[in-house]
């Protein structure tokens, strides 16, 4: 019998570009996504990818956060 296996995903966030809508964070299933402490060169507090959840879960790579990103500033990569 085949084992069913998820596909697992990571993104990156540039810091630059991102302004703190937060809307990312709004919209990640997982909620992989946080707030940065420190920030970027224009003074904004950009969001953060921090891999995996406190319940464990990791991101899919759905791209919910890169459409939803109003300065294209989040690139998603799938794992094979």
């Amino acid at each position: 019998m085949a084992q069913k296996t998820t596909k697992k995903g990571k993104i990156v966030i540039d810091r630059e570009r991102c302004k703190g809508c937060y809307l990312c964070i709004e919209v990640c299933p997982f909620h992989v996504i946080e707030v940065d402490t420190d920030l970027n060169r224009k003074g904004y507090r950009p969001a953060l990818f921090k891999g995996v959840s406190e319940d464990g879960k990791g991101c899919t790579a759905c791209t919910q956060c890169a459409l939803v990103c109003p300065e294209v500033a989040i690139e998603v990569y799938r794992a094979k």
